[in-house]
């Protein structure tokens, strides 16, 4: 019998409570560069943002949040609620190409008390899906595999992207 170890050791800090934490928020990387991989900054122009999540429940999971910080999606004006929802399209039409998942589960927590672990800047969660990706780990020890390193994904990603800042939406 083969034993295979699981690592992902960017999580620990996260599971432990030990990561550092960051001044400001999340979903306003200092500068205004277009993106940054120190932040994990894929995308941001004058209404979203998109960032690869640091502590991903799968590989590839994507932030995507209006630049404007506000906690409540009854707070976005008409523009960002566009912006946002063509984000979300233009994100899964790029993890499907360079990931190639079976699935994706999209959501919004709104406020703490319905999950948000930052609740006071709105954010939706991209989570590329595989078959069968989640075995017993999950059920059993709660806890999740990710394949492949962030940096590696980080630059998979970042070329689509920046060809969404150049207007190049292919």
């Amino acid at each position: 019998m083969t034993t295979k170890t699981l690592w992902a050791p960017w999580r620990m800090e996260h599971v432990l409570g030990q990561a550092e934490k960051i001044s400001g928020c999340l979903f306003e990387p200092p500068g205004d560069s277009p993106a940054d991989p120190e932040y994990l900054l894929l995308y941001r122009d004058d209404l979203t943002v998109v960032l690869l999540n640091r502590f991903p429940y799968a590989n590839g999971h994507l932030l995507v949040a209006p630049k404007r910080h506000l906690a409540d999606i009854t707070e976005l004006s008409t523009g960002e609620n566009q912006a946002i929802m063509t984000m979300l399209q233009q994100s899964c039409t790029i993890l499907r190409r360079r990931l190639r998942p079976d699935g994706f589960n999209i959501g919004l927590n709104v406020g703490a008390v319905a999950g948000a672990g930052i609740a006071d800047h709105l954010h939706f969660h991209i989570v590329p899906r595989w078959q069968g990706d989640h075995n017993f780990m999950t059920i059993t020890a709660d806890i999740r595999t990710i394949p492949e390193h962030i940096n590696h994904t980080f630059a998979l990603l970042a070329p689509d992207f920046q060809l969404l800042l150049t207007g190049d939406k292919e």
